[in-house]
């Protein structure tokens, strides 16, 4: 029995996730009604890819015809391109809404933290995140589309309002992570709820909101290159264009561009956030000890 109890203990996290994931195929297959149907998918995947998806058209670099190009030096004038600018227009309209947002998304995580506020003005200040964030931010770009009409203008209110939700809610959590310490000496000092709030939690708290301000940049960079397929700017116009025209040669042109751009950003963001977080050397574990117990793994 002890040898069952200690067995039970050791593999809990394992023996839990393997019910877990017999229940969830359990669940899926309940929703399939048709297994039948991924029998030819393979075959009209490798169709598609060769007859209308591959290779790329890279014309998508080439400069518009209209208005004529006048870059100089000539070899630059890939920057005349609808890539070129519909990648730069979704760079600005993530940057601007993330500027934006996180100025909106601060003083509300300053009143949603439970540890600074009370109940009520923390749980009311909470709504307002949630409701910002409640929708996906393409049904926002569709909302502000219908406000404002097409373009950068209801991409960069759409991203906004969804960055103030989103990131609100990472910023109350730091907050709220704050030692104990700080806030004590502030209230015995006497300061009052602004002091607190801008002389000791913003300037504890700074490493993690500058952080989590980067992430939200890149996050909204990948999001931004969806929103313009329901034409609120960006190189998502140009992406549902030619969707509509059945080029997928220049759509998947389209989209490696703007992975390889993710990629960059995500590089240069964890550089970025290197700065503002502390990272130490640590020993990597090995699969050996996330399946067996440490006595049981030779040093």
């Amino acid at each position: 029995m002890n040898r069952i109890e200690s067995f039970l203990r050791q593999y809990s996290i394992l023996i839990s996730i393997s019910l877990i994931l017999i229940f969830s195929i359990y669940v899926f297959d309940g929703m399939i009604n048709d297994w039948g149907r991924l029998s030819g998918s393979l075959d009209n995947l490798s169709t598609f890819i060769h007859e209308s998806l591959w290779p790329p058209d890279w014309s998508v670099l080439e400069p518009q015809a209209y208005p004529v190009c006048t870059v100089y030096p000539t070899f630059l004038d890939f920057t005349c391109s609808t890539a070129w600018k519909g990648m730069i227009e979704t760079i600005k309209i993530a940057f601007v809404s993330t500027v934006f947002g996180m100025i909106l998304s601060l003083p509300i995580s300053l009143l949603a933290a439970r540890n600074l506020n009370s109940s009520w003005m923390s749980y009311t200040s909470r709504f307002i995140l949630a409701a910002s964030r409640s929708l996906p931010s393409i049904i926002w770009a569709i909302f502000f589309v219908i406000l404002v009409g097409f373009g950068p203008l209801a991409g960069v209110l759409a991203m906004t309002v969804y960055t103030v939700g989103y990131l609100g809610k990472l910023q109350y959590e730091a907050i709220e992570g704050m030692t104990k310490t700080p806030l004590e000496a502030s209230e015995a000092m006497g300061l009052t709820k602004f002091e607190t709030a801008f002389y000791v939690v913003i300037p504890e708290s700074a490493n993690d909101l500058i952080s989590q301000a980067i992430f939200m940049f890149e996050y909204n960079f990948r999001h931004g290159t969806v929103i313009g397929i329901v034409g609120a700017g960006g190189i998502g116009y140009y992406i549902n264009l030619y969707l509509k025209f059945l080029q997928y040669d220049k759509v998947i042109a389209y989209l490696i561009i703007i992975f390889i751009v993710v990629l960059i950003i995500d590089l240069i963001s964890i550089r970025a956030r290197s700065f503002f977080t502390d990272e130490v050397e640590i020993s990597r574990p090995s699969w050996l000890s996330v399946f067996l117990p440490s006595s049981m793994i030779k040093k």
